[in-house]
């Protein structure tokens, strides 16, 4: 479908949301003149003041004539003359592909690359353009990928996606916002209404009579059915603007491919799932690691961090790229499954280009480590801007285990001070062991099977997972406490501890570990025995 019937089925889309508003204030005013007509006098008033509480969302939806800006993601703009490199690669591709070069770029931090235009007049003049590229994408892709993920975005440049999506986006939201107002009118109609019965009800209560059960499900029921009614408009709306955008992102591909090629097209493809999967990883794993301590990376690592994960975790990382996302579509998916592009672009000519690699497309950065920590001042949000800086990664990791560890609050825990009505500590817990009372506090415990706590075997069976891992971290928040534990900070793996050597008295991580797993076997056995976990940790500290 060309421009120009895309546009006019835009048009027709959006006037069809007026139209239907002006049905539904036609049918409100055809309601009100019977009633004056023929219904009793406050019979009459009561509709017409219904039909005018229902006709405010909907005149208010029509009146909002001003198509929303689009705000795109924080991020760090850059000129030409801070970041040469990459504007000359911007340009080149702008021209490759015949079409206007955007006013601006702008870093942001997410594995996201995408264009914007404020157009005027409903899309039918083009306006001031922009280009956001994360600069995860920049650390993750080479060169030649880039090149295709920007020959991509410049094909919606060309199809005039970014000008015509205007009317798009003023119907999506129009008709989110008519249906907003009925819902919040039927919420407060509602919220009336249970407060209204929760007062009879104490009244009731007062009087010594039996309250009755609130039901509001009444309540709003008119704002609803008309919040039904634009709900099935916006439903024909987004099933026919959303199929517009995949067919926009499968010619954006041909593109991409004629430009940059077919193999680079389909490696960035395929590489921007995996890359996607890393950096949630990375960000819950490593960047936000310290935010419990209100510590951050040391300066520049917040983003820097994420190029030395993915060059440690290469071979996981390989396996990711073997597998395409299964993801089944929806014909409310603004893109197509990423496997059915991977598949037509592998598909194509390889229009005489071969697979270039460039290198990796970070080094376009004139200065990537001034680049990623002027980024983080441009992202984070000014409270987390705030917090103390770490001096390295394992000092972060310390600071984030104390932290968690000094507010464990397992249903151990929870169990331990109900039974001792005490605080739950590790002492606390190895005398509830010696007395031989573990198991009864064990019922205390949340199982998923509450069946198996009348059977004394199959129960303990079950419950020595839960306190088998409780106990375990009760340990280290001990050791913890008086500053004995070292974290070792891994990109590669999970973060290991060791416990002190002098302790333990054995050698290695391995022999640290095996020596609290026999411990804590031994305090849970049928018979238990915390001899072994006692010797293990650190002596209490008398005062003076």
């Amino acid at each position: 479908m060309g421009a120009s019937l895309r546009a006019l089925r835009a048009l027709v889309l959006l006037c069809g949301f007026y139209l239907l508003g002006l049905v539904l204030l036609a049918v409100a005013a055809a309601v009100d003149v019977a009633a004056v007509t023929w219904a009793p006098g406050a019979l009459a008033g009561k509709i017409v003041i219904v039909s005018l509480l229902l006709a405010i969302p909907v005149v208010k939806g029509m009146l909002m004539l001003r198509t929303p800006r689009g705000e795109g993601p924080p991020g760090l703009p850059v000129t030409e003359a801070e970041e040469p490199r990459l504007w000359a690669l911007v340009r080149e591709l702008a021209a490759a592909t015949g079409t206007s070069a955007p006013d601006a770029v702008v870093l942001t931090g997410d594995v996201n690359a995408s264009v914007s235009e404020e157009p005027r007049l409903l899309g039918l003049r083009p306006g001031p353009r922009r280009l956001y590229l994360g600069v995860p994408l920049l650390t993750g892709l080479t060169e030649a990928r880039l090149k295709a993920v920007l020959a991509h975005e410049y094909g919606h440049f060309t199809g005039g996606d970014t000008r015509l999506s205007a009317l798009a986006v003023r119907g999506r939201v129009q008709i989110g916002r008519t249906v907003g107002h009925f819902h919040a009118r039927a919420d407060g109609k509602e919220a009336a209404e249970r407060a209204r019965q929760e007062k009879a009800a104490a009244r009731r209560t007062a009087k010594g009579k039996q309250a009755k059960e609130i039901d509001t499900a009444g309540a709003g029921i008119t704002y609803r059915l008309m919040a039904a009614v634009y709900t099935a408009y916006a439903k024909l709306y987004m099933r026919a603007t959303l199929s517009t955008a995949r067919a926009q992102e499968y010619a954006a591909d041909l593109a991409a491919a004629r430009i940059a090629g077919r193999d680079a097209t389909a490696s960035a493809l395929r590489e921007i799932p995996v890359l996607s999967a890393a950096h949630d990883f990375y960000l819950d794993s490593y960047a936000t690691l310290g935010l419990p301590a209100r510590q951050l990376p040391p300066r520049g690592e917040f983003f820097g961090g994420f190029g030395r994960m993915l060059t440690a975790r290469g071979t996981e990382l390989a396996g990711l790229r073997e597998k395409l996302p299964s993801e089944p579509g929806s014909p409310y998916d603004s893109h197509p499954p990423i496997a059915d592009r991977v598949r037509r672009i592998e598909a194509l000519p390889a229009y005489g280009r071969g697979a270039e690699d460039g290198g990796p497309a970070l080094a376009l950065l004139s200065d990537p480590a001034r680049t990623l920590a002027a980024l983080e001042d441009a992202v984070l949000t000014d409270e987390v801007g705030q917090f103390e800086r770490a001096g390295e990664w394992e000092q972060l990791l310390s600071a984030s285990m104390a932290v968690g560890l000094a507010s464990l609050d397992t249903p151990l825990h929870r169990a331990l001070a109900r039974c001792t009505e005490g605080r739950p500590t590790l002492p606390a817990l190895l005398t509830v062991i010696d007395e031989g009372r573990l198991w009864q506090l064990a019922q205390g415990l949340p199982l998923p099977d509450r069946e198996t706590a009348g059977r004394d075997r199959e129960f303990r069976a079950a419950v020595r997972p839960v306190l088998r891992d409780a106990l375990q971290s009760m340990v280290l928040a001990e050791f913890s406490a008086r500053s004995l534990l070292h974290w070792e900070f891994s990109w590669s793996r999970p973060a290991a501890v060791r416990l002190p050597g002098s302790a333990s008295d054995l050698d290695g991580e391995a022999g640290t570990e095996a020596a609290l797993h026999a411990a804590v076997t031994a305090a849970l056995a049928d018979h238990p025995d915390t001899g072994p976990l006692r010797a293990l940790l650190p002596p209490t500290p008398h005062p003076a």
